[in-house]
């Protein structure tokens, strides 16, 4: 029989028979080691203990203190015990698909009764009861009208219909086995059911799903699962779960009235008075740190005819996400049929999904000369993208949304340091935002890409170097890059762990070359500028959604909509607190007056849901000693305070970090 040869991670190589199974090499290593394994990683694939292995390799053998490894094999098998547990539980239900998802997995059925949450429970007993069993996980390899004979004999249509799908271009077509219950997949999976801990998961929801995601095809009903290693592992994340919960912008959005979504603009958002405070709160602040840090501001149409998108190349490559206008020009009375169109006057026009190309023909205006660069040209530009309904969430995923955009034309050799004062800038911005913290990754050129390798080389080069001449870690990213250039993405990470993409730096020769910017070098030539797209925030929907959710609603004194409630105890100290009110106004503090007819504790906890910062409660005894009792958001005591000196204090709050 021919011989193999299998490398270990430790360098040492061993000879095996030609189809040994990485549970055989296991086993002759030692029982031990054949009892604890779960798979094996041959030639940097997932192997199964069963699959043979036909050629020299190098392998190691995995165990459940391989987390990453075990984590998926524990989900995979959890997704295929839960159709189990489903069809013993209820056997008229079909099955379709059970992919492994973050943290989890989810399994498509076809079944005419809704599932309920006491059939959660009933399946998660089943679960348990079938891991332990312990049943053996074996596996086949069929031919294709094997496969589909089996399923058809079984009134499977759905897996017929996966078969028939798959490629017939030799590869096999795996079945498993988790006891007597049998799925087609490609694995691999784990010995027997035994191996998934029985109380590290949990399922958790139910949802609609249409069958291969068309909506013209069935509609199924979708069981989610979570599953970790050990219990432990499973209560952290149901207690991030529960945080993550208390922190969702959309309650919070309903709580401290900010904004609301509706049907009729699917993925836009209608700002009511508080939340449009925190947006253009947010937006002076930025306009200001732009203005200190030599940025031009500009504004640009949200309505551009497609002959710039077909130069700048989005036509081609991003029409899908763009609105179409079409516009009938020979319509120039008030009596004209809306719904008529002259075809030859008919102007197709899209709502800009970004504004780079718009900027480039604000640099285009005018000859440039080196001395003019570098240029930074910003823009809260206004943008629309058409997302998928089922990809909408709130403000974080939306349809129209505004970018702190800025684009920056400069030379080749001003790339390192403009990305260097970016970085700083960046750091500066999210430190007096509340993120002292970021992550930055590197993603380097991609297989495809346009320009020479000694280009790539410079522009990569001078990227990292800005990046350690401020001081900054980095986690590379090989061929992530843009066909175009380099770029850097900056990460934060908020209050319970979640890692958000807000900004961005890129690199880009190639839209200059495209709408023929130039400017006229030290040599009198012209030549072609780099544009570095960047953005701090990204866009200002979702970032106000992150800082929502990072604070809980609790927000910086200075970025909250509501920042001071005045209170009136008794009406007899309603003067009193409208001079409170008008004092603190004055000193640049967002006040609003409470003399309502309700107890002071009412007036509390209706405006703590609110999320209001400061409470200033106002009876007589304050009236006559002109002071104010201060109780701050989530401090159970308050304190009193003479009148200037809270006003004083409130109003050194309420500063922006930029101005104190």
């Amino acid at each position: 029989m021919a011989e193999i040869s299998l490398t270990f991670p430790d360098g040492n190589s061993r000879k095996f028979p030609s189809g040994v199974t990485a549970g055989e090499v296991a086993a002759g290593i030692s029982n031990s080691l054949a009892k604890k394994a779960i798979s094996a990683t041959v030639n940097g694939q997932h192997y199964d203990l069963q699959w043979p292995i036909t050629g020299d390799a190098e392998i190691a053998i995995h165990t459940m203190k391989d987390e990453a490894q075990a984590l998926e094999l524990v989900r995979h098998d959890a997704a295929h015990v839960m159709a189990r547990a489903v069809q013993e539980l209820w056997p008229g239900v079909k099955v379709t698909i059970g992919p492994v998802i973050e943290n989890g997995w989810y399994y498509d059925f076809d079944r005419e009764e809704p599932f309920t949450p006491e059939d959660l429970g009933a399946i998660e007993a089943k679960m348990k009861e079938i891991i332990n069993r312990r049943d053996p996980v074996t596996t086949e390899v069929w031919d294709r009208d094997r496969a589909v004979a089996y399923y058809e004999a079984n009134n499977e249509p759905y897996k017929v219909e996966l078969v028939n799908a798959i490629p017939d271009d030799g590869q096999p077509i795996r079945m498993y086995w988790h006891g007597h219950w049998q799925d087609l997949c490609r694995g691999p999976h784990l010995q027997h059911t035994g191996q998934i801990p029985a109380d590290a998961f949990k399922l958790m929801k139910v949802a609609g799903a249409y069958w291969r995601g068309d909506s013209n095809r069935p509609m199924l009903q979708r069981i989610y699962g979570v599953g970790f290693l050990n219990r432990d592992a499973l209560k952290k994340y149901l207690t991030f779960l529960e945080e993550a919960e208390k922190r969702d912008h959309r309650r919070l959005g309903r709580e401290m009235d900010l904004f609301h979504m509706q049907e009729e603009a699917p993925g836009q958002v209608f700002w009511h008075p508080n939340g449009w405070t925190i947006y253009t709160t947010l937006q002076d602040y930025m306009r200001r740190k732009q203005r200190a840090g030599g940025y031009d501001e500009i504004n640009t149409p949200q309505v551009v005819d497609r002959k710039l998108w077909e130069a700048s190349g989005h036509w081609e490559k991003y029409q899908h996400h763009m609105f179409i206008v079409e516009v009938d020009e020979s319509r120039d009375g008030e009596n004209d049929d809306a719904t008529a169109k002259n075809r030859d006057q008919t102007r197709i026009n899209a709502l800009k999904p970004m504004n780079c190309p718009c900027h480039v023909q604000v640099f285009n205006q005018g000859l440039k000369s080196y001395r003019d660069l570098p240029l930074r040209l910003a823009e809260f530009g206004s943008c629309a993208r058409f997302e998928p309904s089922g990809a909408l969430h709130g403000i974080m995923r939306v349809r129209g949304f505004t970018q702190d955009d800025a684009h920056i034309f400069c030379t080749e050799d001003q790339i390192q340091s403009e990305c260097a004062r970016f970085i700083d800038f960046l750091a500066n911005v999210y430190a007096e935002l509340g993120f002292p913290e970021f992550e930055i990754r590197f993603a380097t050129r991609p297989e495809k890409r346009v320009g020479s390798d000694e280009s790539w080389d410079y522009v990569e080069g001078a990227l990292e170097k800005a990046i350690k001449a401020v001081g900054r870690d980095y986690t590379l990213e090989p061929g992530d890059g843009a066909f175009y250039g380099p770029k850097l993405d900056f990460y934060l990470t908020d209050a319970i762990g979640r890692v958000w993409q807000c900004g961005t730096f890129q690199v880009d020769p190639n839209l200059p070359e495209r709408l023929d910017a130039s400017y006229i070098g030290e040599d009198g030539v012209k030549h072609r500028p780099f544009m570095l797209h960047r953005a701090c925030l990204g866009s200002f929907e979702r970032f106000i959604g992150i800082l929502i959710e990072n604070w809980e609603g609790k927000l910086p004194f200075w970025i909250a909509p509501r920042q001071v409630v005045v209170a009136s105890i008794v009406s007899d100290a309603d003067d009193f607190v409208r001079e409170v009110t008008e004092k603190l106004r004055a000193a640049g503090v967002r006040a609003e007056a409470d003399t309502r007819n309700e107890k002071i504790n009412y007036k509390v906890r209706e405006h703590s849901v609110g999320k209001v910062p400061v409470i200033l409660a106002v009876g007589m005894k304050e009236v006559e000693d002109r002071t104010v009792s201060l109780r701050r958001l989530g401090e159970k005591h308050s304190r009193v305070v003479a009148l200037d000196e809270a006003v004083a204090e409130l109003a050194r709050e309420a500063t922006p970090p930029d101005l104190a």
